[in-house]
């Protein structure tokens, strides 16, 4: 596959790899989320070009993105910790519902054709993009975080919904927790912390369900992660997530939510010309 692309193009791919490596780091730091929103739509465009078939693209991409998330979000998490007071009792709370919820999110994507990844990712950035866009502060459910069991169902559905996107579930977990007036440089620097928690076992899922299918993924597979996406991207959006979290004390609150939701919004539309085209 990759041996009948000329080498001008694949230097191309790596190039862009390098940048959304670039990319990915900085808004890892910036918004608290792992990156997968823009690593996805990038990966699955550089496996199109080279040859990836569409029925594997999307999980191959999610796969991937999952993986990058693992040592970026803990970079990113670890930046904001030196500089924001984290909620670590919203972490604890949320532990164990969210991994529960990552288990049961990566056995229904590794039943799932590509065209349900899609439209949930799409579902996820109408979503975040809508409420960051036209919320305002008046937008919330409460003053404070609700009680033990609301707080597993939210860990619950999180978790569910990270492997199906390939995200962190920061973005989700930013916009709930703001929901409960919890500041939002708090509440992406507590997102932050979720990353890896959700990223590890997500990313053991999308290998496993990938083992099967080898013969369709480009070399270097493992399973549904592709090895030279991991490195080309993950080790440049690791070095960049630190820049990320020192950008994120320049802006203000609204000026946070406007960027994230313009970017949530873009990387939405690009898939719903996706499921158009089909």
């Amino acid at each position: 596959m990759l041996q009948s692309i000329p080498l001008d193009q694949l230097m191309w791919l790596a190039g862009v790899l390098l940048v959304a490596g670039l990319a990915t780091g900085i808004l890892a730091g910036l918004f608290g989320i792992g990156g997968g929103a823009i690593v996805v739509p990038v990966l699955y465009e550089v496996f199109g070009a080279v040859g990836v078939d569409d029925s594997e693209r999307m999980h191959l991409s999610v796969g991937t993105a999952l993986a990058i998330i693992v040592p970026t979000a803990l970079r990113s998490f670890m930046a904001h910790r030196r500089r924001t007071k984290i909620d670590d009792g919203v972490l604890r709370q949320w532990a164990i519902p969210v991994v529960a919820g990552v288990v049961a999110g990566s056995a229904l994507a590794a039943i799932s054709p590509d065209v349900v990844l899609k439209i949930a990712f799409v579902a996820f950035a109408a979503l975040m993009s809508s409420k960051l866009l036209f919320g305002r502060d008046k937008w919330v459910v409460a003053d404070q975080l609700p009680g033990r069991l609301a707080m597993t169902l939210y860990g619950f559905g999180i978790g569910a919904s990270a492997p199906l996107i390939g995200i962190s579930g920061g973005g989700i977990a930013t916009v709930v927790l703001t929901l409960y007036k919890v500041p939002i440089h708090t509440a992406i620097a507590t997102s932050a912390g979720l990353g890896a928690l959700i990223a590890v076992p997500g990313t053991l899922g999308y290998i496993i369900s990938g083992i099967p299918h080898l013969d369709a993924l480009p070399p270097f597979s493992l399973g549904y992660v592709s090895l030279p996406g991991l490195v080309l991207v993950g080790g440049i959006a690791t070095l960049a997530a630190p820049l990320g979290a020192r950008l994120a004390h320049a802006f203000s609150k609204r000026q946070l939510e406007v960027g994230f939701g313009l970017y949530l919004l873009l990387v939405g539309l690009r898939f719903v010309i996706a499921l158009i085209a089909e």
